[in-house]
């Protein structure tokens, strides 16, 4: 079977092709000079797809026409490998993007390369903007990812640059606000994320990992918020409960001994104890 790429000299009318053999009319044409060597010419084959209509001979040329195409899809596939993605996946992924500019290619826009091009880079940036992000970044901060990074290469690239460009000097060279930056600077780790079980600080016995630094809920707080809006209804007992209720809760008093230094029965400091409570309770739950 003959390639995109083949050239003839047959000069003869091609027959009509049927639903059931490929269509090769556009293999007589003689290629015109490509930007790129791996650019072939199918100007005649999408003349010839514009006119025909769904069905099995449309599907054969469209078949032939990615298969000439293919090798301009991989090239720009290969232009991604560097960003942690294989380039087997990269290059299905490019492959689906030329299959949709084949599809959507109207040749009165123009030559099919400066068509196809920017489709299956925008299908090879849409797969890293989808699925390879271990953290979710807003597409905004995505851009400003983008904008920052190429900043700061390209002025760590001046004569007399220092390594690490500045906030302000990325900002005035992207005109942006050093707030934008600085967003677009914290994005740059958020591609990739590291394992919670990942070394921290190896010691004689054991290494600590990431998950050891995290941090637990302190139950410390809760008390806080309990104290603050206790004080209300403290303030507002009498001085008598207020220091039953103290010497109960912040001594540990037991309400025998309470009773003895009051000179009260154990049953009438067990009632204060609780009517008071229940004050402090409802006034705690009202504010």
């Amino acid at each position: 079977m003959r390639t995109p790429h083949t050239r003839t000299s047959d000069t003869r009318t091609p027959p009509t092709p049927t639903p059931h053999t490929r269509t090769a009319s556009w293999h007589t044409r003689t290629p015109a000079r490509r930007p790129h060597g791996d650019s072939p010419d199918t100007a005649a084959a999408f003349a010839h797809l514009a006119g025909l209509r769904e069905g099995p001979e449309r599907d054969l040329l469209c078949e032939e026409v990615v298969e000439a195409w293919l090798p301009v899809a991989h090239r720009i596939a290969g232009r991604f490998h560097d960003k942690g993605e294989s380039i087997d996946d990269l290059r299905q992924v490019a492959a689906m993007g030329l299959l949709r500019a084949v599809n959507n290619y109207d040749p009165r826009r123009g030559p099919f390369e400066s068509y196809a091009v920017p489709t299956i880079r925008g299908e090879l940036r849409r797969h890293f903007r989808d699925h390879m992000w271990d953290v979710h970044v807003p597409r905004r901060v995505q851009d400003l990812r983008n904008k920052v990074r190429l900043a700061r290469r390209h002025l760590a690239q001046q004569p007399g640059a220092g390594p690490e460009p500045s906030v302000a000097a990325v900002a005035a060279h992207t005109q942006l606000t050093e707030d934008e930056v600085r967003d677009g600077l914290t994005a740059l780790n958020g591609f990739s994320a590291l394992s919670l079980d990942a070394g921290l600080l190896p010691s004689d016995d054991d290494v600590f990992s990431l998950a050891d630094s995290l941090g637990e809920p302190d139950e410390a707080y809760d008390v806080i918020t309990d104290r603050e809006a206790a004080k209300t209804g403290l303030a507002h007992l009498p001085e008598r409960e207020r220091t039953i209720l103290y010497l109960r809760f912040f001594e540990d008093m037991t309400q025998s001994r309470i009773a003895e230094h009051f000179g009260i029965s154990q049953m009438h400091v067990s009632r204060l104890i609780h009517a008071s409570c229940r004050r402090v309770r409802e006034e705690a739950t009202r504010d």
